[in-house]
């Protein structure tokens, strides 16, 4: 595994051209591949198994032409099919609940932040997949095991994660008096306003978008000190941390771009890209959008981790990619070694640069994918995993915190504010009463 990494290090010295070409990993090649290890996996795949995989739709093409070659190699080597279908972000977690509910229908989801925890009973347990990735992949980062195990076992495999970091026009930023992006709440702050000031405003999703908003109000609300549920999953949303992150958010609400408490997950890319939006906070797919369709924008964008904390500290809620197996599946033999295929370093070192930094690894080798360094405004993305908290904060992950997420109980608690329809302390008496539903 280190010698592949060193070959491909090596043939992208030459920057993104190369890295473009080395990500066009031939069909050959990998079924090549996949017959060779298919002969030495520990899982044996069923004869004649035929896999319904749903997974969430791409936002950046040449992931998703990287991901279905890994589909055509392991079927072509198995002698099985993955019948792979796409839902938009906000169908995956409804459809997956159903056949959950049903005991049909799917096989395996490849889904949001915590989806396995919504019905931790109904997933296959997929430890000994987590030990073999953990062993030929560096092991697992502390968010990895945080994504994907419960109570010592591994309910789903986080595949990885999309970044929520701010995406942001360079020019923008630096005629709003800031020569560098701010590292602090209060910098942050100041840069909304004088952008708005100037004609080029920031905005941010207030509405259900289960990436974007979920992102970027749990920071909020983790940087400023709350917490929706304590360590022991007590709620605790209503506190005057909580109070000074509503009045925080509210601050650059009052300088966002019109429209955002109305936003789902496309409709950021979609104004950045139309160059009405200056600043936002996104995975990657802007600026991999930029360098194809609008050059110019793209050369006038960089990225950066959101701000630290009042406490010094980076906390941040990144859109992870878990892909969990029904217990009811008559395949998981098949479904456990497609799993441990696609994040083998064969697979997915060129699956991660054809994906051009949209998906960020919990497996700690793919920190020397070439990637990250040979476009330096990709290479934010790459600490992800470091920066990286489950929806549950400080508490550990569970059903409840995975419902909560699903239930939009902290955004709708900023959004309620921002617009008008509660003051603070209604605002966090309804997040309160919600989660206190939840958590009983």
């Amino acid at each position: 595994m280190a010698d592949f990494l060193t070959d491909r290090r090596s043939l992208l010295k030459g920057g993104a051209t190369l890295l473009a070409a080395a990500a066009a990993m031939s069909s050959e090649d990998l079924l090549g591949y996949a017959k060779a290890w298919a002969q030495t996996s520990p899982w044996k795949p069923e004869a004649g198994a035929k896999v319904n995989l749903l997974r969430w739709k791409r936002f950046v093409e040449a992931e998703d032409v990287a991901f279905m070659k890994i589909v055509d190699a392991f079927q072509k080597a198995n002698n099985v099919t993955i019948n792979v279908s796409n839902e938009s972000y906000d169908d995956i977690q409804p459809k997956a609940s159903v056949a959950a509910n049903t005991g049909q229908g799917l096989d395996m989801v490849w889904g949001l932040y915590s989806l396995p925890f919504l019905f931790p009973n109904k997933c296959t347990d997929m430890t000994d997949v987590a030990d073999h990735l953990g062993k030929v992949a560096g092991g697992w980062t502390d968010s990895g095991k945080a994504y994907g195990m419960l109570n010592g076992k591994w309910i789903g495999i986080p595949v990885a994660a999309t970044g929520g970091l701010v995406n942001y026009r360079i020019s923008a930023m630096e005629k709003a008096g800031h020569k560098e992006f701010p590292k602090d709440l209060t910098g942050f702050a100041d840069l909304f306003k004088a952008m708005n000031k100037n004609g080029t405003p920031g905005g941010m999703a207030l509405g259900h978008a289960s990436g974007d908003a979920n992102g970027w109000l749990h920071w909020a609300l983790w940087a400023h000190g709350g917490n929706l549920i304590d360590k022991n999953s007590k709620v605790v949303i209503n506190s005057p941390e909580t109070a000074k992150a509503l009045e925080y958010v509210k601050g650059l609400y009052d300088n966002f771009t019109p429209g955002t408490a109305s936003w789902n997950d496309s409709s950021n890319n979609k104004a950045f890209l139309a160059g009405q939006l200056y600043l936002t906070v996104n995975g990657i797919s802007i600026y991999v959008t930029a360098k194809k369709e609008n050059p110019q924008i793209a050369e006038d964008m960089n990225h950066a981790h959101l701000p630290a904390g009042i406490d010094g500290k980076t906390r941040e809620l990144h859109l992870g990619f878990p892909i969990l197996v029904y217990n009811f599946t008559k395949f998981p033999q098949t479904c456990k070694a497609f799993t441990a295929f696609m994040l083998e370093p064969a697979q997915f070192n060129p699956w991660i640069e054809a994906a051009q930094g949209y998906l960020s690894h919990f497996l700690k080798a793919y920190d020397a994918n070439p990637v990250w360094t040979a476009d330096p405004k990709t290479t934010p993305y790459q600490s992800v995993a470091a920066t990286a908290s489950t929806p549950a904060g400080v508490a550990q992950m569970s059903e409840a915190a995975a419902a909560a997420i699903a239930d939009f109980v902290v955004v709708d608690m900023f959004a309620n504010y921002c617009t008008g329809r509660e003051d603070v302390k209604s605002a966090m008496a309804t997040a309160e009463r919600s989660a206190k539903r939840i958590f009983r």
